[in-house]
């Protein structure tokens, strides 16, 4: 008999028939997928309807996630967990950010990795501030209006959307070797280790990612021209399948390279030779100076306040600006409007009219004035004001939906990442590759692709966004934090393209004017505009809920899935209301241990139910 009450052959046999419903999945009969586009016939479990809550929002997909010693989310579990090994095994938050970074280039390299960029907002508990981290790449010294021109791109064309013309100077290496020397505990040879593991010993696709990587494969035209990519991530043609196990040990091969050489292996060693190289095959521009040149900047985080709580994004070139004008709007003109939004509630086609309505004058002035700072003037100050806000609450029209007047949209494939340690220190982290799988560009013997976040910028010369070289394009990749009274409230993000400024205001109103929980704010229902369609988005439920009534209004309204609706992570610091007794021992000692006890307080993570999201905590 076994610890559970059961007799060993009874329990042989439901180890026997747990083994036959495994090996018939091989046959087809587990339930994989209810994609539509899945060529099997569905099974009837497709057609079931969702389960409830026992207490709460019943809607609500799962529990808030609480810890006191660390959290971690993430958009993939097997990150989640990397992030957690190095919490547990004494590492603080920016330590465990850096590893889940490595690991999601392993899970999601459709999404992110070391080919790509980072942003990232720390709060450093023993400075109590705030400090941000721009490692977005510069594109390559010849990459000129006039280089573009020759091979075809111009202002009617615009850039082309992959291939090695869009390849810049990756910028996520050196951010995390920055992020470590000022606020980690830890080096490469550590935080990588778990990602080094994976990628040697391989992982089985998720659902989610092996769905995401088919897609990739159909539409970035590159993938299919690169042999490297194909390679390494499509053996002969095949696509990824769930459950598949995947190993790369050229990607393995350059962390352990990280681990050896440090930052520079990538930017001056044998990394940044194998991409110069694949470069100069393809006709790229790309040079050695390029990479040994390239460092990240530490920035002051932009803020605002909304309904008390301040809120922080980056400054440009990304595009966090427009989350902060967004909730100038929502505070200065909603009221003006004669309407409250916790009233109004999101049941009400009113609330999500106002909610749009605000988001394209914000992306006007994001579309207009966006660019990299090192070369245009941009007027954040004004544009993140109060007063730049009440200009615009004429423009709001309760009754009809209004035309964009700057057209633009930004796509992309992202993974956030957030973190907290027993020390009172988060992590607030983004990075991407930009469009799923990137350029299409694998660099050989190392396993990652470049990212094509060139493709953003604009070939329009009178544009703040014009391509010149060593200048970095409109980003789309945010990360956010909220501070009340310099104190620190919460780290969250979205991932997504251009849904990403538009989905900070919404779970932020979710939880600020609505008082949803963490997890709640994430699962409730989005809309996501496109600026340059002039279209609006609403998930399926939004959609039945409101959709005529906005398309009444004038919206052209479409039913969408929360594949358009990027994903979301968060973690919340709820301070202890006294300060926490000291355990017993301690106590007689006349001290608490710092250094290995949970932080004075608890901390509260979400995930998204729409990604692979897992929150983690201990």
């Amino acid at each position: 008999m076994n610890a559970y009450g059961i007799r060993r052959p009874v329990l042989l046999i439901l180890l026997s028939a747990l083994w036959s419903a495994c090996a018939g999945a091989q046959s087809g009969l587990a339930l994989s997928s209810c994609s539509p586009d899945s060529a099997a016939k569905l099974p009837p479990a497709c057609s079931a309807v969702r389960g409830d809550r026992a207490e709460g929002w019943l809607a609500q997909s799962r529990s808030e996630v609480m810890a006191r010693n660390g959290v971690v989310s993430t958009s993939q579990p097997l990150a989640a967990q990397a992030g957690l090994q190095i919490l547990r095994a004494g590492g603080n938050a920016v330590d465990a950010a850096v590893a889940a970074a490595a690991v999601l280039n392993v899970v999601e390299p459709h999404s992110a990795g070391i080919g790509g960029d980072m942003f990232a907002i720390v709060y450093i508990a023993k400075e109590h501030r705030l400090v941000g981290i721009n490692a977005s790449g510069w594109a390559p010294a010849g990459a000129t209006l006039a280089r573009l021109k020759s091979r075809g791109f111009d202002a009617t064309t615009g850039m082309p959307g992959f291939g090695i013309l869009t390849v810049d100077v990756p910028g996520a290496v050196d951010g995390w070797d920055q992020l470590l020397k000022r606020a980690g505990t830890l080096d490469f040879r550590k935080v990588l280790q778990p990602a080094v593991d994976l990628a040697e010993q391989g992982f089985p696709w998720s659902q989610r990612i092996a769905h995401d990587m088919a897609d990739a494969y159909r539409y970035n035209t590159q993938v299919k021209a690169d042999p490297d990519t194909l390679r390494v991530y499509y053996p002969n043609g095949m696509l990824p399948a769930p459950g598949a196990i995947f190993r790369n040990p050229d990607l393995a091969r350059a962390f352990r390279a990280l681990q050896q050489h440090g930052r520079d292996a990538f930017y001056t060693g044998e990394i940044a030779r194998a991409i110069i190289a694949k470069s100069r095959a393809l006709e790229g521009t790309m040079t050695a100076a390029d990479l040994a040149e390239y460092h990240a900047e530490w920035v002051t985080p932009l803020t605002t306040n909304y309904h008390g709580y301040d809120v922080y994004e980056l400054p440009p070139n990304g595009q966090g600006f427009a989350v902060l004008e967004e909730l100038n709007i929502l505070e200065t003109c909603v009221p003006q409007l004669g309407f409250d939004l916790a009233r109004l509630g999101p049941t009400s086609p009113e609330y999500w009219h106002l909610l749009v309505e605000t988001k394209k004058l914000a992306f006007d002035d994001l579309n207009r004035y966006n660019g990299d700072p090192r070369f245009v003037s941009i007027p954040t100050e004004r544009l993140i004001s109060k007063q730049h806000a009440a200009t615009l609450c004429a423009r709001i029209d309760p009754a009809h939906a209004a035309s964009p007047v700057t057209l633009a949209e930004h796509k992309g494939g992202t993974v956030y990442i957030t973190t907290a340690d027993r020390w009172g220190n988060m992590v607030s982290f983004i990075y991407s590759v930009y469009d799923s799988m990137g350029s299409g560009i694998t660099v050989p013997g190392y396993g990652f692709v470049l990212h094509d976040r060139g493709a953003l910028f604009s070939l329009d010369p009178a544009s703040p966004n014009a391509i010149a070289p060593r200048k970095r394009p409109f980003h789309t990749i945010i990360p956010a934090f909220v501070m009340r009274e310099g104190k620190p409230v919460m780290a969250f993000g979205l991932m997504g393209g251009s849904m990403q400024a538009q989905g900070h205001m919404q779970v932020l109103v979710d939880m600020i004017d609505l008082g949803a929980n963490l997890q709640a704010a994430g699962d409730a229902a989005r809309f996501n505009h496109s600026q340059d369609s002039n279209t609006l988005r609403l998930e399926s439920a939004l959609y039945d809920l409101a959709g005529t009534q906005l398309a009444a209004k004038g919206h052209t309204v479409i039913k969408a899935t929360g594949d358009e609706m990027g994903g979301y992570q968060a973690i919340l610091f709820t301070p202890a209301p006294a300060p926490a007794p000291a355990p017993p021992a301690a106590a007689a000692q006349g001290r608490v241990n710092s250094l290995t006890s949970p932080i004075d307080g608890y901390y509260r993570a979400g995930s998204d139910h729409r990604r692979d999201g897992a929150a983690v905590g201990w």
